[in-house]
């Protein structure tokens, strides 16, 4: 439990999206098989115990109801699914499909390298174009993943002497980005409480800047734990206010937020975001990244963003893929207000359980008291058809457990009825929510 003082705790700055088991577990030995030994034993008792559902197999698309494989029976079978961040439901749909089989045919499958070197093709461009629209920014340019992109906006863009100020609940690949520019020489990085921003406003009051230091802002629209969304207002006019760069990763609410879709920004009716980033791995249900901003800051990103210049670009056909999600969102943007109403609808009926919910976005989250055993109740979600995420120690600390439900626009009232339902069973078994109380 966490008064355990034998128990390691996260550290400030640990959380579910920026941890390793390294802090908790870090074996050692004379050769790597005696390193490796202690987990490798823990990792296969683990998953034959089946108590831990990490890397379940998925049968086929990740629908609204889709077919998981049981990793110790071998069955498959149909399970709600509330744990994919395929938010508009776009990873099957036909037209997504059919421009990723006609780029097959025309393009083939990679181009073998790096974009400085092997170029790109007319589609890469093209998606480009889209998405600096879709941003309102004068330009854009791919990378393979979000993660390759959080690294590139800071390795590219920051220099040693420089001021970083960004929330405590930043992705791991930001953290990781600030290591890359840390090993370049002195940096400066102050860390703000989660969505604080008198705290926020105070770090950038202390700020000692000598000329030539650039301070950046890093902070998401949504963040993904929680689903809550940033003040993006205050950001803006605290970054106006301090001469400061705005760093806004978008990954969650690309595609989900504003009445076209086009993100945070959009949501809360503002602009003066500098550098953009948004992922294809969630409502756009590809994979890949993006970095929309001025053309000066693109074109700069190209030639200084090592992430950016020593990857091999994205592959044909997950530009399609992407390029096939526009289309649909633009033709049919009421998916995401449908989306939107999905997680209201959840979240309300959850709530009317006595289940303790945050909700934003497209993400809600159920708080879990400490007391219960989290490899049990989502055992018993499991067995009962829900697939949904469940975050423990040590991706948070104890008290902060909780279960990760991820909402579709292709949900249908059925599906987040049946959802509501196994939920307040099974937390009820544990004596979470309802008249039992959390």
């Amino acid at each position: 439990m966490s008064d355990d003082p034998t128990r390691p705790q996260p550290q400030p700055g640990r959380h579910a999206e920026n941890f390793s088991m390294a802090d908790f577990m870090l074996p050692t030995g004379d050769t790597l098989a005696e390193r490796l030994a202690p987990f490798a034993q823990f990792a296969r008792d683990q998953m034959t115990s089946g108590e831990r559902l990490y890397m379940r197999e998925v049968v086929g698309p990740a629908g609204p109801r889709a077919l998981v494989k049981d990793h110790l029976t071998g069955t498959v079978r149909p399970m709600l699914m509330f744990g994919s961040n395929n938010y508009l439901g776009l990873a099957d749909h036909p037209h997504v499909r059919e421009r990723v089989q006609a780029v097959m045919r025309e393009f083939g499958t990679g181009l073998g390298g790096p974009p400085l070197l092997n170029g790109m093709t007319s589609l890469h461009r093209a998606l480009e174009e889209r998405l600096a629209a879709l941003k309102g920014c004068e330009n854009a340019l791919l990378f393979p993943s979000g993660y390759q992109a959080n690294l590139g906006i800071l390795d590219g863009l920051v220099r040693p002497g420089d001021v970083v100020v960004y929330d405590e609940y930043s992705h791991a690949s930001f953290y990781d980005g600030l290591k890359l520019v840390a090993g370049k020489g002195r940096l400066r990085t102050l860390r703000f409480k989660h969505n604080d921003l008198t705290h926020l406003k105070t770090l950038l009051d202390q700020l000692e800047r000598p000329s030539g230091c650039q301070v950046f802002i890093g902070v998401e629209g949504v963040y993904s734990m929680d689903g809550d969304l940033v003040d993006l207002p205050a950001v803006v006019d605290l970054a106006d206010r301090y001469a400061a760069t705005l760093l806004l990763d978008d990954a969650h609410g690309t595609g989900v937020l504003g009445a076209r879709g086009t993100g945070t920004s959009e949501h809360f009716g503002v602009s003066g975001v500098d550098v953009v980033m948004g992922t294809f791995s969630k409502a756009f249900a590809a994979s890949g990244a993006f970095v929309a901003g001025s053309r000066d800051v693109v074109d700069y990103l190209r030639f200084f963003a090592r992430p950016y210049m020593f990857s091999a670009h994205m592959p044909p056909v997950a530009v399609a893929a992407v390029l096939g999600a526009l289309d649909v969102l633009e033709a049919e943007p009421e998916r995401c207000a449908r989306l939107r109403a999905n997680a209201a609808t959840l979240s309300g009926k959850l709530l009317d359980l006595g289940l303790d919910v945050i909700s934003g976005a497209a993400i809600s989250v159920v708080r879990v008291p400490e007391r219960v055993d989290m490899k049990r109740i989502a055992k018993r979600l499991h067995e009962e058809g829900l697939f949904l995420n469940a975050i423990e120690y040590p991706a948070v600390a104890p008290s902060e457990q909780r279960l990760r439900i991820s909402v579709m626009a292709t949900h249908e009232a059925r599906d987040l009825d049946e959802a509501a339902a196994i939920l307040g069973e099974v937390c009820a078994e544990f004596g979470v929510g309802g008249a039992r109380g959390g």
